[in-house]
């Protein structure tokens, strides 16, 4: 089955934020874009993103995509670029802010490829344990559920066979909830069991998609928490794609060092989190 196109899902760590007193980011912005360019993905996603100079460098680094960002009083930004050879339509989507004014809004592009519509929705959720950020995280994927019925009925209206190609991704902080010696807490793999099993009911579809390693966040070797599980793709069940390892989505970085201390080094460099990679497959 031949490709439809590629997609890069990376939180960099306060992309492009300066040091205390200083003009210059905390971490060097070429390498990270250079590891960027060379995933040679067609779509590319980067959550964290603090800073214009971020932008001014990449479309100069990445001179064969076209970028957009989102917008608003929140101090991070989703930053897409995709290929000048990809016919796409970008929105932000301000209804996943949650009523909450500081908040990341998704970030919807469309892409048609061979007369068919593709809708990927990238998300960067609330993180913390606490209730609070649980619920948030709650609400905001049950409105990208939501969204996904929404987008199932345009399709059949417009007498098209199955569902919606819909998939959503990101930085979707399943970290679970602490009440505090509370018999009710939720532990990140109890988060993440919910959330599969709301995808999977009959009028949604969907699932979130095997990994080549299920941890995403790398906190150091030093910290008393595990690596998370954080990132993920969620896709419409009917949608295929090439396996890396048995898997659809490829997880790449500090994952591929062999000792603490290099995961540590890669992640002092890059980001603590990993990059997730997929290629769809097209829809006939």
């Amino acid at each position: 089955m031949a490709k439809a196109f590629s997609v890069l899902s990376w939180n960099v760590e306060h992309f492009g934020k300066s040091a205390k007193n200083s003009n210059q980011p905390k971490k060097p912005i070429g390498p990270i874009i250079d590891l960027v360019a060379a995933q040679k993905a067609d779509v590319i996603a980067i959550y964290e993103v603090v800073g214009k100079i971020v932008f001014d460098e990449i479309i100069t680094r990445m001179p064969g995509y076209s970028f957009h960002i989102t917008e608003g009083p929140q101090s991070q930004e989703i930053l897409l670029g995709i290929k000048n050879n990809i016919s796409a339509f970008f929105s932000q989507k301000t209804t996943f802010k949650s009523g909450a004014s500081m908040l990341r809004p998704g970030a919807l592009l469309t892409i048609n490829k061979n007369g068919v519509n593709y809708s990927l929705l990238f998300l960067h959720l609330k993180s913390l344990t606490e209730p609070k950020g649980f619920g948030l995280r709650d609400d905001m994927t049950e409105r990208a559920i939501k969204f996904k019925k929404t987008l199932d009925k345009a399709h059949i209206a417009k007498g098209l066979p199955g569902k919606s190609n819909f998939i959503f991704m990101g930085d979707l902080n399943t970290m679970g909830m602490n009440l505090t010696y509370s018999d009710k807490d939720i532990t990140a793999l109890e988060e993440i069991e919910r959330l599969n099993k709301r995808l999977s009911t009959k009028s949604v579809a969907m699932k979130i998609l095997d990994k080549t390693a299920d941890a995403t966040y790398w906190p150091g070797s030093k910290s008393k928490y595990d690596p998370g599980n954080l990132d993920h793709i969620v896709a419409a069940e009917h949608l295929k794609f090439k396996s890396f390892d048995s898997k659809p989505v490829s997880v790449r970085g500090w994952v591929d060092e062999d000792t603490n201390a290099k995961k540590d080094a890669w992640t002092d460099k890059f980001s603590d989190h990993a990059i997730l990679y997929f290629e769809l497959q097209m829809v006939t």
